[in-house]
């Protein structure tokens, strides 16, 4: 059976993207005989503070012991026949470790991401942190794998730019053991909710205006789950801090789940992860018709698409003021997640990348 190594960027069970596109598979992994240890950037007391203010020589300290260990981990990795690295063996420079594993060691490198991170996300100014965070490392990462794990059709046609070997693999849940509770009660007032991390925070801006002017009509409450509280002016807003140990209890408070985005590239890579969770628990859901967007969501059958803010503001409205359609619409798209989005469903083609 294959040694498999993985090479991930925060802390175990923290970040949305690495818990469901790695630690999601582990059960499959023992169950099929593979061997593997992942290995985090990050250690837990770096993680907990790199994203707050201050702490400065903690965070430098945390980051320069982060690179240490990950130069040392070179000496180990030829105990093993595939290195799995979820976006980027290191945040900043280039990808030395990338090319070492595959061109030193002859690793088999599976390459793994799901947002369009060949993308600068920084702003203009702050050309100092576009050129340390070396965007065009993913091209090359590409060009050296072994396959490629892309998270949606977008992400996937870049990476065939550099690489013919790549898999489409979508974010998945698992909705037998971990998304398995689905809503059961609907509420005279429905709950509007939104889940992210606090860099996403921002797309809420998108539709604020539309869920003030509802609540002037309708009594609904608007909740935010996140790991940062957001500055919203609502009549009715309510803010619960993210935990992995109740997420799906929170999740299920949500009778509509939406997902705004902006109209550009990067929102073109973003695999849909909200819709997902949202559907998975039987939750009616509307999105910006953007991206894996209209993939995931049947316009009308298991939640909504929105074009503009007058589609947003109808379909809200038609959800908040009819159980029945919410009751049918999150049906479906519990039965559609199931199908199509679920560990169980991919399994065997996550299997498959170390063959």
């Amino acid at each position: 059976m294959p040694q498999v190594l993985f090479i991930v960027p925060y802390p175990l069970r923290k970040a949305p993207s690495q818990r469901f596109r790695v630690e999601l598979f582990e059960p499959v992994m023992l169950e099929a005989g593979i061997s593997y240890h992942i290995e985090p950037f990050l250690d837990e007391e770096t993680g907990k503070i790199i994203y707050s203010k201050g702490n400065s020589f903690s965070k430098i300290t945390g980051v320069f012991t982060s690179y240490l260990r990950r130069w040392m981990l070179l000496f180990e990795i030829g105990a093993y026949d595939y290195i799995f690295i979820h976006r980027e063996a290191a945040p900043l420079g280039p990808p030395v470790f990338e090319w070492l594993a595959a061109k030193v060691f002859k690793k088999k490198i599976i390459y793994d991401f799901d947002d369009a991170i060949w993308i600068p996300n920084t702003s203009k100014e702050n050309k100092l942190a576009a050129w340390l965070k070396a965007f065009g490392k993913v091209k090359h990462i590409c060009k050296w794998s072994y396959k490629i794990s892309a998270g949606n059709q977008f992400l996937v046609n870049f990476a065939k730019q550099y690489n013919e070997h790549v898999v489409l693999m979508p974010t998945c849940v698992d909705t037998e053991t971990g998304h398995k509770a689905v809503k059961t009660s609907f509420p005279d007032k429905p709950v509007v909710g939104w889940t992210g991390s606090h860099s996403t925070l921002f797309y809420l801006n998108e539709i604020m205006p539309v869920i003030k002017s509802l609540q002037e009509e309708i009594d609904f409450e608007f909740l935010v789950i996140a790991d940062r509280k957001p500055d919203l002016d609502l009549k009715d807003f309510r803010y619960v801090k993210w935990n992995a140990a109740t997420e799906n209890e929170d999740l299920l408070q949500i009778d509509i789940g939406i997902m705004p985005l902006k109209e550009d590239a990067w929102s073109e890579g973003k695999c849909g992860f909200k819709l997902i969770q949202y559907m998975a628990c039987g939750i009616p859901a509307l999105a910006d018709p953007i991206g894996v967007n209209k993939k995931i969501i049947d316009d009308g059958i298991n939640g909504f698409l929105c074009y503009n803010k007058d589609d947003w503001y109808q379909y809200l409205k038609r959800l908040l003021t009819d159980k029945e359609l919410r009751k049918k619409s999150g049906e479906n798209g519990r039965l559609k997640i199931v199908n199509e989005y679920s560990v169980q469903a991919y399994k065997e083609a996550f299997l498959r990348l170390f063959t």
